[in-house]
């Protein structure tokens, strides 16, 4: 946390693996690393692609935003990953 600006720094996505079914290996920029189950977060329009596990598999990190994407463009931000991992571990 970013005490002096009162905000939570924001820890990108730094490798993704694909893992089986919907689940994915993720590993941050401060070290922290762990598997997330992605089905339940799969809703709305722009997830409706990465149900078929084919496209879900195209996941890669784009480090530009700092996250991880697909080909149509869909992404889970970053913060909500971590909180996950960090969950998870």
């Amino acid at each position: 946390m970013d005490r002096s600006a009162g905000v939570d720094t924001v820890n990108d996505v730094v490798e993704v693996r694909y893992l089986h079914d919907y689940t994915v290996w993720l590993r941050f920029e401060d070290g922290t690393a762990g598997e997330v189950d992605l089905r339940e977060s799969l809703r709305g329009p722009v997830f409706e692609p990465l149900r078929k596990l084919e496209y879900f598999k195209q996941v890669s990190v784009d480090a530009e935003i700092g996250t991880i994407v697909w080909p149509n463009g869909a992404d889970i931000a970053p913060e909500t990953l971590y909180r996950r991992v960090r969950v998870a571990v």
